[in-house]
């Protein structure tokens, strides 16, 4: 469906436009879930490098991709790589959205989930519970997406 979608997008849209971009971050998303992660990262960067020329690199939207390749390189093992991009979609969306927004707490998740003790955005173990129990509690309104996040802090 995706590539119907992609085709259809890049034919009457082009390839920059922002709603083929999302298309290929979508197929992002599909290719990780698949276990396909040499293509998740292919796409990724696809729609990273468009967004960043269509949106500007602190576009919500850019951000969110920019999370998504964390959350690869994540699974990758790239854990340098990773933390890099959830610091970068951190500031983004702190910047765009606040500290205590829902976006910005969740890339806060990812960066405590790496266990790295270097550029730890957590002062301590209860402000990690703090937030944890605050974005659980907003993800009772969000899509699955975001309960799967969490449910690998558990």
């Amino acid at each position: 469906m995706y590539q119907r979608a992609l085709q259809g997008y890049e034919k009457a849209l082009g390839p920059d436009h922002t709603s083929t971009l999302q298309t290929v971050n979508n197929f992002g998303i599909l290719y990780k879930d698949q276990g396909k992660l040499v293509e998740a990262e292919q796409m990724y960067q696809r729609a990273l490098q468009g967004k960043e020329k269509a949106l500007g690199p602190d576009h919500t939207s850019t951000l969110q991709t920019v999370n998504n390749l964390g959350l690869l390189y994540s699974d990758q093992g790239k854990l340098v790589e990773a933390e890099q991009m959830y610091q970068r979609a951190l500031q983004g969306y702190e910047k765009a959205l606040g500290p205590d927004h829902i976006k910005s707490k969740t890339v806060k998740q990812n960066i405590a989930s790496l266990g790295s003790s270097s550029g730890s955005v957590y002062k301590s173990d209860s402000e990690l519970q703090s937030s944890q129990f605050k974005a659980e509690k907003e993800s009772e309104k969000r899509p699955s997406r975001l309960r799967k996040i969490l449910s690998k802090l558990r």
